[in-house]
């Protein structure tokens, strides 16, 4: 991340904090992201789309919806992500905006890149082979891909709003496309 970007998301949090929640924390944040990225990963690749209603939005459900339905099987597997296998994770975009009602909201884009052992062609643009893992003998290998995902988080802070954070845009690139 330059240090612009570091700055601005830094300034954004503190916002948060002032005007909206006292208690936020960028590492209780980050925290609960990752679960909730782990739930949602695996859930789209179990295909069990109907438990997502309260962690997805509508739209993207819809568009979840028709796009998971024509992947192939090893695409879907690649989707899911346990939380121990997320290598890195860091902040996207942050921000702060009022819709057209004065209602008032704060969007969190997350970057994750976790390891995943779907058995994914090779020819598969966008996605880096990390290593290989060789238990016992040479003939048992085990391939391990370096994957990333985006997902938006957002939240009304009016008052009187449910003080739950939505998923609001759900990336897997080369997967869900």
């Amino acid at each position: 991340t330059s240090p612009i970007a570091w700055l601005r998301t830094r300034f954004y949090y503190l916002l948060i904090r002032l005007y909206f929640d006292q208690e936020f924390s960028v590492e209780e944040f980050t925290r609960g992201a990752k679960q909730a990225f782990s739930v949602v990963s695996k859930l789209l690749s179990q295909r069990k789309l109907d438990l997502l209603d309260e962690l997805v939005s509508a739209e993207v459900l819809q568009v979840l919806k028709e796009k998971i339905s024509l992947l192939p099987d090893s695409h879907r597997d690649a989707l899911a992500a346990d939380v121990d296998a997320i290598m890195y994770t860091t902040e996207g975009d942050v921000r702060i905006y009022y819709d057209d009602d004065g209602r008032k909201f704060v969007s969190i884009l997350m970057r994750f890149w976790y390891l995943n052992g779907a058995n994914l062609p090779d020819e598969v643009p966008g996605e880096t082979k990390v290593f290989q893992i060789v238990f016992g003998d040479e003939s048992t290998k085990e391939k391990r891909h370096l994957l990333t995902a985006n997902y938006e988080f957002q939240r009304e802070f009016t008052e009187g709003a449910k003080p739950d954070w939505t998923i609001t845009r759900i990336e897997h690139p080369r997967l869900l496309e």
